[in-house]
């Protein structure tokens, strides 16, 4: 469980440092090329792979991985200027919904009525943690509908990279970085070239922040996956409820973002949610 508390830490991590540098400067696709370039240096240094050509490189988990990574980004920037920043959330976190399906019918976990109980008490919390205020009426179904597509593939791929025999994760995840590295090369280069944006000093410095806690996150989800190998709805669920309770969270401490009434209530029922799957995991209830 411990594996699971780090990646999810990290991953808020990464959310709180992306409003961050909102503030202080403009998110493009450069800084994320950045980020993507330290997590390389970083799973080098930890792993120390061996660089060659194989099974690890050219399998269909890593190079989808490779393509959907940065590919997401970009269509998460994009539903958030079409569609604003809460329905994007909405979109993002409902994606659940995909491994939680992919669970039960392609790992074919036997899923517990207390863990379903815990699964459904926390969409009911996302429900009402997301349930803010909209600012603008926009919407664009399309790249909201990606956004969860996107998101949900990504978890269910990184399952099957952790349950991979033949190819150790942490070789996988080498190959995986350095694929996302050159698609996301490529697109700043384009963008570079048609003007797009233009490369600030300080992203650097915070593409290697970003890079430092994505490389965490990601190793600790796929450590996550292999201690519970047998149940994959542990870590999808509990992964998913909790980076949104801390996230909002820190949101309101950090950022002095308000909640309503109905978010502190979905801030409750996601606690009860997790305590819920973590017992039902552990064999309590």
């Amino acid at each position: 469980m411990i594996n699971l508390i780090i990646s999810i830490l990290c991953s808020v991590s990464v959310g709180v440092l992306f409003k961050y540098i909102k503030a202080k400067t403009s998110i493009n696709i450069f800084l994320i090329t950045i980020n993507y370039l330290f997590a390389i240096v970083a799973a080098y240094v930890c792993f120390r792979p061996e660089i060659h050509f194989s099974d690890a490189a050219y399998n269909p988990y890593t190079i989808s991985l490779s393509v959907l990574l940065p590919l997401v980004f970009i269509l998460l920037t994009l539903s958030i200027r079409h569609s604003g920043i809460i329905k994007t959330d909405i979109a993002q976190r409902i994606s659940l919904v995909i491994p939680i399906a992919c669970s039960y019918w392609i790992f074919k976990e036997m899923i517990p009525a207390s863990r379903w109980i815990g699964i459904i008490t926390g969409f009911i919390a996302l429900f009402f943690i997301l349930n803010k205020e909209r600012k603008s009426a926009a919407n664009n179904p399309v790249y909201l509908f990606f956004v969860f597509l996107g998101y949900g593939i990504i978890d269910v791929l990184f399952k099957q990279v952790a349950l991979q025999k033949n190819v150790p994760y942490t070789v996988a995840l080498f190959y995986i970085f350095c694929g996302c590295f050159i698609f996301a090369s490529l697109i700043t280069i384009v963008s570079f070239l048609k003007k797009k944006f233009v490369i600030q000093k300080n992203a650097v410095f915070y593409g290697l922040l970003l890079g430092l806690f994505n490389f965490l996150n990601i190793y600790f989800y796929l450590k996550a996956h292999q201690s519970f190998a047998k149940n994959p709805t542990t870590v999808f669920a509990t992964m998913n409820f909790g980076v949104i309770l801390l996230g909002t969270l820190a949101g309101a401490f950090y950022f002095k973002e308000k909640l309503s009434k109905k978010n502190i209530a979905g801030l409750v029922l996601a606690v009860i949610a997790i305590i819920l799957i973590v017992l039902s995991q552990i064999g309590k209830i």
